[in-house]
């Protein structure tokens, strides 16, 4: 059984660097050919995807967002992490961990809701 699990603080000051980590058990972050990405839901707006990397530590993100984000993954540790730089109000949303088989996600964390706030 493949689990996700998000975790990194709730509430983030404007201009500071957002981070969340993502424990992945029951399969490795090194298995070719899986992606492991990050999802967001602003408030009231649809799901939005910010990035994955793949099993070779390669990483792509979506061009809205790129300037700002990085994905890195520790294999110890079995574990990615996002970080997204100079938050705004606007990168508050519930942040989705998941896994991209075959262009197709299998596997969701359950969120963290993140706020960027004063």
């Amino acid at each position: 059984q493949v689990q996700l699990q998000e975790s990194g603080p709730g509430l983030v000051k404007p201009s500071q660097t957002l981070s969340l980590t993502c424990t992945v058990s029951g399969a490795s972050i090194t298995t070719a050919y899986y992606h492991w990405s990050w999802i967001r839901q602003p408030p009231g707006k649809g799901l939005e995807w910010i990035g994955y990397m793949d099993y070779s530590g390669s990483t792509y993100f979506s061009p809205s967002l790129k300037s700002r984000t990085s994905i890195s993954g520790d294999t110890a540790k079995n574990q990615f992490t996002l970080q997204l730089s100079s938050a705004t109000p606007e990168d508050t949303a519930l942040y989705f961990c998941a896994r991209i088989s075959q262009s197709t996600i299998d596997y969701w964390g359950q969120g963290t809701q993140v706020t960027v706030s004063s």
